[in-house]
């Protein structure tokens, strides 16, 4: 008889996944609809440890929006209109990303991949640090699941001796988010048959995602100013900065409008 495993109690968030994927023109519609109906639950959600997942989407209008200090960090600021996130359970990546490689592997014998997409970036990131301006407010375990209108990824170049947790008690004091957390990257392993831009110097950079419930193109002004403060401060340069709303799913939405 197989024992079903005791989840640790509370939930909580160890790592994640972060894809951030270009369809190619001709096939937007036909990648979105592959990716929501099939890739999302048979790639990624169906697997053990992973709790949360969620899609967002950059329109041409959000890709004008981006900046920082290399806005071309991914090849281009025109790349990267589909971003999906997981959250994999703390104590329990390597179980779930060992299922994650078998599984992909069988969905690419059996057929079940999109040929007609690029890889911007994708990358597994540890969670390092939570902010958030109610200390009772949505907790990072359930931002993917909370109705934000609204998703900010910036990745930040810590300054020499500034270490990851400084940033978030910078955020914290600085900008007091509705609710961002900072991740740290995990390099690729020696000979992954992956190729992508910005991938240098990862150890000294953290990828922040700032949940909003409004639009993040709302507040603008204010990451700019953000930017200009945290060089100010000493703690980093935002290298890139990218605003995204959440898709709906089971529809065709914004696929017309991403160049």
């Amino acid at each position: 008889m197989s024992t079903v495993p005791t989840i640790p109690e509370p939930i909580r968030l160890g790592s994640m996944l972060f894809t951030l994927v270009e369809p190619h023109r001709d096939a937007a519609v036909a990648y979105n609809r592959w990716y929501e109906r099939d890739h999302f639950y048979a790639g990624c959600l169906v697997g053990p440890w992973l709790f949360a997942g969620r899609r967002f989407v950059a329109t041409r209008a959000l890709k004008a929006l981006r900046f920082g200090a290399a806005p071309d960090l991914f090849g281009g600021v025109h790349l990267g209109s589909y971003l999906a996130l997981y959250w994999v359970l703390d104590g329990h990546h390597d179980d779930h990303f060992e299922w994650a490689l078998r599984q992909v592997q069988m969905l690419h014998e059996r057929g079940r991949m999109f040929a007609a997409r690029d890889h911007v970036h994708t990358l597994l990131y540890r969670h390092a640090w939570t902010a958030r301006r109610d200390p009772d407010g949505v907790p990072v375990e359930l931002a993917l699941d909370h109705p934000y209108g609204g998703l900010t990824a910036t990745v930040v170049e810590l300054a020499p001796g500034v270490q990851p947790g400084e940033l978030g008690a910078w955020v914290q004091a600085c900008c007091a988010p509705e609710l961002e957390a900072g991740f740290l990257p995990i390099p690729l392993p020696e000979g992954a048959p992956v190729t992508q831009r910005g991938m240098e110097h990862l150890d000294r950079r953290v990828l922040n995602l700032s949940f909003t419930t409004a639009s993040p193109d709302t507040w603008w002004d204010e990451q700019h100013a953000a930017a200009t403060q945290l060089e100010r401060d000493g703690i980093g340069r935002m290298l890139w900065t990218a605003p995204f709303i959440p898709t709906i799913p089971g529809t065709d939405a914004f696929t017309d409008e991403l160049w």
